[in-house]
């Protein structure tokens, strides 16, 4: 059964950074790995994906300031936020893609304070 275990959300000032890690266990060679997040009252939104062929896709909120990476070899994706601004504050949660099977993490709280 696939699990993913996510760890670095937290509390930061504007212009601060964080970085989010997901370890995935039980998972195909092939897949989609990323981050969505949901902010009080608006619907849950992409944030960045990266494919284990190496594509990756960003919402445009976030682009240039936010990075994401994995390492296949650990089935660890992460996700690097830098200039942080007080809208980026949401859950955000980890989720994976890959033949026959969805899945989401527990969800990691992400406030920036202004």
């Amino acid at each position: 059964q696939v699990r993913l275990v996510e760890s670095g959300g937290g509390l930061v000032q504007a212009g601060g950074s964080l970085r989010l890690s997901c370890a995935a266990s039980a998972i195909s060679r092939i897949n989609v790995m990323g981050w969505h997040r949901q902010a009080p009252g608006k619907q849950r939104e992409l944030v960045a994906v990266s494919s284990s062929g190496g594509t990756t896709n960003y919402a445009d909120s976030v682009k240039g300031r936010f990075t994401i990476s994995r390492d296949n070899a650990k089935n660890t994706v992460y996700l690097q936020m830098n200039s942080l601004k007080p809208e980026d504050t949401a859950v955000y949660y980890c989720y994976l893609a890959q033949v026959g099977v969805q899945a989401w993490g527990q969800g990691t709280q992400v406030t920036v304070s202004s």
